[in-house]
């Protein structure tokens, strides 16, 4: 059980706002096999205050799919706040998030992402506006740094969403110039734990139980964010929480059960996904992939799933293996 602002949470290890991936047919199945609080994906502010666009995909609700949270990416106060306002009339999230994290260069250039790592005063200001404004808790998503990392000054960011109401903080170990390669500075989360007295998580290379497992230990943190480590890999959910009380490595899934689980994910992404055919059989291409990644003969079955060209003969191609 953990508690973000009024919302009591009976999970402390959440999945991540990954866009592009953590669609509702991604959320259905990590759920499944344990995800118990999941994020939708990231929204842009300025794509939802010019119409829903591909956000009106991005926010599909199901009965299913709860307790969830909202992310919301952009660096204009006002327009985050009518964005926000926008979103809530759409979904009922339990929190809403704001990206001070993500590093792509196009998303810099709008002074949002984990540009806010670097201008904390801008970012204070947003979480200023959307405290005020909303009636739900507001979190942040940072970087522990912007080109390098600086523990003296994500400390004071850190310090400063607290300040101006930030509910609770999720930070990926890793700087903006990293992107999502590299070293994690667990240091960095450990000083920002240590320095705030609100819920902190620990993001980055939670890519097996036991990355999930140092996390907890090094930084101290209170819950984690398990982002990419769920791509192919649903089960990763149950296998942390069977981990961290037993401290048992989990068998292997063996490649029946994946591709059983994979038949599935793509049934769901088929069903719900409203995207164009050439673009819903290009995310089924890659999710096959990823769940059939490192295993035996890699080259041949990438060979095999890549020219799929329809769900029903990527749905044949995954059952012959």
């Amino acid at each position: 059980m953990i508690k973000i602002g009024s919302q009591k949470i009976d999970t402390n290890i959440f999945l991540s706002p990954l866009a592009g991936c953590a669609d509702l047919a991604f959320r259905l199945i990590a759920r499944e096999y344990g995800a118990k609080f999941c994020f939708f994906e990231m929204a842009d502010a300025n794509a939802l205050t010019h119409g829903p666009g591909k956000n009106k995909e991005i926010l599909m609700i199901h009965p299913d799919d709860t307790p969830i949270a909202a992310q919301l990416l952009g660096g204009d106060p006002q327009i985050m706040l009518e964005a926000a306002q926008i979103l809530l009339g759409q979904i009922k999230p339990a929190f809403l998030d704001i990206n001070a994290a993500c590093p792509a260069k196009k998303v810099l250039k709008k002074r949002a992402g984990a540009y806010l790592v670097d201008e904390p005063d801008l970012l204070a200001a947003i979480i200023g506006k959307l405290t005020s404004s909303l009636p739900l808790p507001i979190t942040v998503k940072l970087r522990s740094g912007f080109k390098q990392n600086d523990h003296g000054h994500i400390i004071s960011v850190a310090r400063k969403c607290e300040e101006s109401g930030a509910a609770a903080i999720f930070i990926h170990g890793r700087t903006q110039r990293q992107l999502y390669a590299g070293e994690v500075d667990y240091e960095a989360i450990r000083l920002v734990k240590e320095n705030v007295s609100i819920p902190i998580f620990g993001s980055g290379n939670i890519l097996s139980v036991q990355l999930a497992k140092k996390m907890f230990d090094e930084t101290g943190c209170d819950g984690i964010l398990v982002a990419r480590g769920a791509i192919g890999h649903p089960w990763i959910f149950r296998e942390i929480e069977e981990y961290l009380k037993t401290g048992k490595i989990p068998e292997p899934i063996d490649l029946p059960r994946r591709i059983k689980v994979l038949e599935r994910h793509l049934s769901y992404i088929e069903k719900i996904r409203q995207s164009r055919p050439s673009n819903k059989i290009g995310l089924m291409r890659r999710i096959a992939l990823e769940y059939l990644k490192g295993l035996p003969n890699s080259t041949a079955i990438r060979r095999l799933i890549a020219p799929a060209k329809s769900y029903e003969q990527l749905v044949a191609r995954c059952l012959s293996l």
